[in-house]
């Protein structure tokens, strides 16, 4: 799965069965010929043990006839070395990190569910005020007649069923009506209680109060991880409540949360790639990169830029690396398109060297098909030629990041790889328990702390050397809140 996900990372369906068929030309049994599906479905024990030798031997068959063909096409893209230096070691240390799991407060989860059920009663009652009667708040039908045609809001697009209530619709309609405000956060706590509070409750193990999430090493296809049951690479704090939730994550007694977290890895990333003076400058001198940029921008001294303008030029920053258009850029921040398009304008004039990546990426998508990282991951784009106009552009915008984000993912990866062998080498009761893009977060027992701190500041900072230095930033609590890295 691993090698043939390395091959065509943006391709699903890279189970057995799949692949088989796929490479080998052969439909095996679908495993519901054996147990059956629905109310009628049986376990693997009660298939007789001839049926079940036969579907175990040719899981077997297979997945050995698949190595050759797809080692040869690991070998064919120079993909080989990813394989073995990267992504399979990684693989028991994702293993041990699913199977220690995090402690949770189920207390205080119950608690925050009782909170958090008060203000959304409190919400549902106060958008029941605003209307004026009762309606069904979460039928997609209801909220549609009464938002635009009760309220005679300006609508969105029209489906099949109605009107379009989803989240971009409502929230292009903030403050134009009481209820929307109502409904925007009551959808945001509602969301909150069930993916999260009642979610993680529902997923804890009773015995020993940890909650174990799923690492996919073959989802993503930048290389970067993802986590499901329960996603916790997903949990909002952007809001404080949302980052209440964090609270609930909490070390076992005598042990701590330690949170590793890279500073503006992406951007280091990128002053690497395009060795843009200004930008390799600044982070070797330790300025903060985006007031800067906002000095620029607003051609004003650095001394005068505002935390507003910051924020601003932070978003412009990361708009351009993610290869998004002015048009896309006026619609984050609500700019015109031509402010958008002079921010842009500006951008490139004070980085030139970024523009050039951009342009030299786009044009290796085009004409070889792929693009790379600097450890030989890459995501080919055969098809980019022959797609609509705006489907191309959304391809052009996954090249331009993808040497970028797949750097990131490759060098946060070599860190756990390497940071577990050590642990483990060096006998510590800590243990790494999660990663989230750029953080990763530890189980560390109190004795081993300072010990632990100098040990993963030092492998994660000498993951590789760049142009610029690599920071990482670190805080200890009793939970993921109090633990949660600054910005």
């Amino acid at each position: 799965m691993l090698g043939a996900y390395l091959t065509d990372p943006g391709r699903r369906g890279l189970g057995l069965k799949d692949q088989v068929f796929q490479r080998l030309g052969i439909v095996m049994t679908p495993i519901s010929q054996l147990i059956g599906t629905g109310s009628k479905m049986i376990s693997m024990a009660q298939v007789p043990i001839r049926l079940a030798a036969d579907y175990a031997g040719a899981d077997a068959d297979m997945t050995l006839r698949l190595v050759e063909p797809i080692k040869s096409e690991l070998r064919r893209h120079s993909l080989m070395n990813l394989y073995n230096s990267i992504e399979l070691p990684l693989l028991p240390v994702l293993l041990k990190m699913e199977m220690y799991g995090v402690a949770l407060d189920a207390a205080f989860l119950a608690e925050l569910e009782r909170t958090l059920a008060e203000q959304i009663r409190v919400l549902e009652h106060e958008i029941y005020d605003t209307v004026g009667h009762h309606f069904n708040i979460n039928s997609t039908k209801q909220l549609g007649d009464i938002l635009f045609g009760e309220l005679k809001l300006p609508s969105g697009r029209k489906t099949k069923t109605g009107y379009s209530v989803s989240a971009d619709v409502i929230e292009s309609l903030r403050g134009k009506h009481p209820m929307v405000d109502y409904l925007l956060e009551y959808r945001q706590l509602t969301k909150l209680k069930s993916t999260y509070v009642d979610g993680l409750l529902a997923l804890m193990d009773p015995l020993t109060g940890r909650v174990h999430t799923s690492f996919n090493q073959t989802v993503a296809s930048s290389g970067r991880l993802s986590s499901s049951n329960p996603n916790l690479q997903n949990i909002p704090v952007r809001t404080e409540v949302g980052r209440q939730i964090r609270r609930a994550f909490i070390a076992d007694p005598s042990f701590v949360l330690l949170t590793a977290d890279y500073s503006q890895f992406e951007l280091r990333i990128l002053a690497h790639i395009t060795h843009e003076p200004r930008l390799v400058e600044a982070f070797s001198k330790g300025e903060d990169i985006h007031t800067i940029t906002a000095a620029s921008l607003f051609n004003i001294p650095v001394a005068e830029v505002t935390k507003g303008q910051r924020r601003l030029a932070k978003t412009v920053v990361y708009a351009v690396l993610y290869g998004q258009s002015a048009f896309g850029l006026a619609q984050i921040t609500g700019m015109s398109n031509s402010e958008a398009s002079e921010f842009i304008k500006r951008y490139h004039e004070t980085f030139p060297n970024i523009k050039g990546y951009v342009d030299s990426t786009l044009n290796q998508a085009r004409i070889q098909g792929y693009v790379n990282t600097l450890f030989g991951r890459k995501r080919f784009f055969p098809e980019m030629r022959t797609l609509a106009f705006n489907e191309r552009l959304a391809l052009e915008r996954e090249a331009i990041n993808m040497p970028i984000q797949g750097g990131n993912a490759d060098l946060i990866k070599i860190a756990m790889i390497r940071i577990q062998n050590e642990l483990e080498k060096r006998k510590l009761k800590t243990r790494m328990i999660l990663q989230v893009h750029d953080e990763l977060v530890f189980e560390v027992a109190v004795e081993e702390l300072e010990r632990v701190k100098r040990l993963i500041k030092g492998m994660m900072e000498g993951v590789a050397r760049l142009d610029v230095p690599i920071k990482v930033e670190m805080k200890v609590g009793r939970n993921w809140y109090e633990a949660e890295p600054m910005e």
